[in-house]
C-alpha cells in the first residue's frame, strides 16, 4: 500500500499528500483496520498475488477507490467496485451509495457514472490538501429495486 499512498500521481485527487514514510501508511492501515464492521466495508485489491489498490467504503455510505497507475485502464477498478458496491447494498440498509469526487478527476467520475452514478451536488473548497483548496462533485447510486424475471407461462387458478 505503501507505494500507491507514495506515488504523487495516485495521490493527485486522494484526501491526503502522498505519504512522506511508511510509518504514514502503516497508520492509515491500523486505522482502516481499527474501524467498526457496523460502518466500515473495505478491501484490499489484490492482482497476481499482489495488493494494487483498495476500494469501499471506510465510513458507509461513502465509497472510495485507489488503485495503482500500472494498472489503470484495464477495468480492474470497475471489477472490484462492482463488488464492493454489491456487497454494501446487501449488508447495509442505506438507500443509496455515495461518492466526493474532485470535479478535476475525469477518469473517476467517468467510471462511477458507467456503474450508474448520478451528480446530485457540487461544492467549493471542501478539501484543504497540504496548500490546495479542492472542490467536490457528489454522486449518489441508488439501491437498486428488486425486480422478478417474467414468466415466459402464464398461470391461474386451478378450475373444478
Amino acid at each position: 500500500m505503501h507505494a500507491l499512498f507514495s506515488h504523487p500521481a495516485v495521490m493527485r485527487y486522494w484526501s491526503t499528500l502522498p505519504h512522506g514514510d511508511i510509518s504514514e501508511t502503516r497508520e492509515w492501515l491500523e486505522r482502516q483496520l481499527a474501524a467498526s464492521p457496523d460502518e466500515s466495508e473495505d478491501f484490499l485489491i489484490e492482482h497476481q498475488g499482489q495488493v494494487i489498490g483498495k476500494a469501499g467504503c471506510w465510513r458507509v455510505p461513502e465509497i472510495g477507490f485507489i488503485l495503482h497507475p500500472e494498472y489503470w485502464g484495464r477495468g480492474l477498478a470497475r471489477e472490484a467496485l462492482e463488488a464492493v458496491i454489491e456487497r454494501v447494498f446487501e449488508r447495509f440498509p442505506i438507500p443509496a451509495v455515495e461518492a466526493d469526487v474532485d470535479p478535476r478527476n475525469e477518469a473517476s467520475l467517468s467510471l462511477l457514472g458507467k456503474l450508474g452514478f448520478k451528480e446530485v451536488g457540487r461544492a467549493r473548497r471542501t478539501w484543504k490538501i497540504g496548500d490546495e483548496w479542492c472542490d467536490s462533485v457528489y454522486l449518489a447510486l441508488p439501491r437498486p429495486i428488486l425486480t422478478y424475471p417474467l414468466r415466459q407461462t402464464a398461470i391461474r387458478r386451478p378450475t373444478r
